[in-house]
């Protein structure tokens, strides 16, 4: 039987509103709470260094308020580091990040990075936080989590999504051919395997049939859908889609 399939909802872009009029709504707070009860099994936000959606008090207030595990996405750098370990999630998931992009563009290198993201996985596990990689679906990629000895990876989705998007059909082949064979590695080499970036209700849905994958993290596109239908709704909706999809895991 395939594992149990979670949902991580990121609110990261209710705060993207709220920064684009200034004040207090929408809290991403409050969203991280009607997400919870519409099903999520955790809630995602990522703290960037410009604080560009995401501000250091929405994540002790997120923290606080939620019955549920909060991941904590950051890039590797000794500030997010502090932080982190003061606010304590349920885990951090490390990722790249630069200032000029509009959103994640891509893995953290981590074989390129080994040494330098070693320290950090060794010190969030003596905070006993677990520690993610976001990485591309690469072989090698995963190989190098397992020496650094972090416990889960989350496959990168956003070159294959893109690929679909743009009907680009042999691309899209290939690109979930990667993530079929990197989530198995991952299984194989003991790591668990998230998966997450640009997913919508038919992505998800076909990817949830991934038997290895046992989360997937979702934000801009409920949130561009709550727009319309409403977050309990949009939530409900990409649940069914990912039940759907994992009713074909084999």
């Amino acid at each position: 039987m395939p594992l149990p399939l979670r949902l991580g909802v990121n609110i990261d872009h209710v705060a993207t509103v709220r920064n684009a009029r200034g004040g207090a709504v929408p809290d991403p707070v409050r969203a991280a709470l009607l997400a919870i009860e519409a099903g999520a099994d955790g809630i995602t936000a990522h703290l960037r260094e410009d604080r560009r959606h995401v501000r250091d008090d929405d994540m002790a207030r997120i923290k606080a308020a939620i019955s549920k595990p909060l991941n904590f996405e950051m890039a590797a750098t000794e500030q997010m580091l502090d932080i982190a370990l003061k606010i304590k999630p349920h885990a951090v998931c490390l990722v790249p990040e630069k200032r000029t992009e509009r959103t994640t563009e891509g893995g953290l290198d981590v074989v390129g990075q080994l040494a330098y993201l070693r320290p950090f996985a060794d010190e969030f596990g003596r905070a006993n936080v677990r520690v993610s990689l976001f990485i591309e679906p690469a072989l090698e990629a995963i190989d190098a989590a397992k020496e650094i000895g972090a416990p889960v990876v989350e496959l990168h989705t956003g070159a294959w999504c893109d690929a679909i998007a743009h009907g680009e059909t042999d691309r899209a082949k290939q690109e979930f051919e990667r993530l079929r064979a990197a989530a198995a590695h991952a299984a194989a080499c003991g790591i668990e395997c998230h998966a997450g970036h640009g997913l919508d209700f038919e992505t998800a849905r076909t990817i949830s049939a991934l038997p290895q994958i046992v989360e997937l993290n979702i934000g801009h596109f409920l949130v561009g859908e709550a727009i319309f239908v409403g977050l309990d709704n949009a939530i409900r909706t990409m649940r069914q889609a990912m039940n759907e999809g994992r009713a074909q895991a084999v």
